[in-house]
């Protein structure tokens, strides 16, 4: 394979690309977290280069500290660091660098899901919005309420990034993601890029004038329950009774705002029971009586 030279400012370059030529990053303060990954020397660069006063951390790799403590899955790194340096805005990248997780200038952090409704709802407002959007079963119920709200087709893929895109291209969309960060804006992109989507939100930021807080403000996620079963032999959760009452049940209990998701784990020997709706003890509540009841059923 040939060398590409200067890979590193050509992709720099490339990022840059995405952000509106009319637009520039000045007077904004951000943090960012580099995870201490792939992008360490890249990312502050590309904010840096818009104008933005940058503040960045995680980005003294060693070889062992990628993602400790630290990035997108460690986002109390960040928050603590945006609420230090009052900075207007932060931005956590993973260490592959194609997951992001922000934090507003109050140190709220803000997930996949709500950097999803903002591109959204932007780009709705815009016209810009190709179709729908596609999440995934894990996507909070209050996202697919907004969408429902807005009048935008929304569509749940399986958990991954690679369904999300896959479904994306199925129906022709361009704007997709998961909760845990990945967010995919194939307008600008052909894959998941956290900096891209990075800078798509600021984009949203300096074209309203709004802070993140404001423009993230009216979607409020509904309490999430996870509670992970470990199973000793592998059961057809559609075909035991026992399983599909207790669902039936939930659902009862919930309505129309609440859900609740089984889905055994792809890598461990346990099954993921998830509830989620709008108060959050019944939610706990819920969760935990069906968990006992899968719990009886795998032994």
């Amino acid at each position: 394979a040939r060398r590409v030279d200067d890979a590193a400012g050509r992709y720099i370059e490339f990022c840059k690309s995405t952000f509106p030529s009319s637009l520039r990053l000045g007077g904004m303060k951000i943090v960012v977290d580099s995870a201490n990954g792939a992008a360490y020397h890249i990312a502050r660069q590309v904010f840096d280069e818009l104008g933005a006063q940058v503040v960045s951390v995680g980005a003294d790799p060693n070889g062992m500290n990628i993602n400790k403590d630290c990035g997108a899955t460690a986002p109390d790194n960040l928050r603590a660091h945006v609420l230090l340096e009052r900075a207007d805005v932060g931005i956590a990248l993973d260490g592959d660098g194609d997951r992001i997780i922000m934090v507003d200038h109050r140190g709220e952090i803000v997930d996949g899901d709500e950097i999803l409704y903002v591109l959204a709802k932007a780009q709705h407002e815009q016209g810009t919005l190709k179709g729908g959007v596609v999440g995934t079963l894990m996507s909070n119920l209050a996202l697919e309420h907004a969408m429902d709200k807005m009048s935008i087709p929304f569509e749940r893929a399986s958990v991954g990034d690679r369904y999300v895109m896959e479904l994306l291209r199925a129906k022709g969309w361009e704007l997709g993601g998961e909760n845990s960060g990945h967010v995919i804006c194939l307008d600008r992109v052909t894959t998941g890029d956290a900096i891209v989507a990075a800078l798509a939100v600021l984009a949203v930021m300096r074209t309203t004038g709004e802070s993140l807080s404001k423009l993230r403000a009216d979607m409020r996620l509904y309490p999430q329950v996870l509670i992970n079963v470990p199973s000793v032999q592998k059961v057809d959760l559609n075909a035991n009774d026992q399983i599909q009452q207790a669902i039936k049940h939930a659902e009862d209990e919930l309505g129309d705002d609440g859900r609740i998701l089984l889905r055994p784990s792809g890598t461990e020997p346990l099954v993921r029971v998830m509830v989620e709706g709008k108060v959050a003890n019944d939610v706990e509540k819920i969760c935990q009586s069906v968990a006992m009841v899968v719990g009886e059923a795998l032994g």
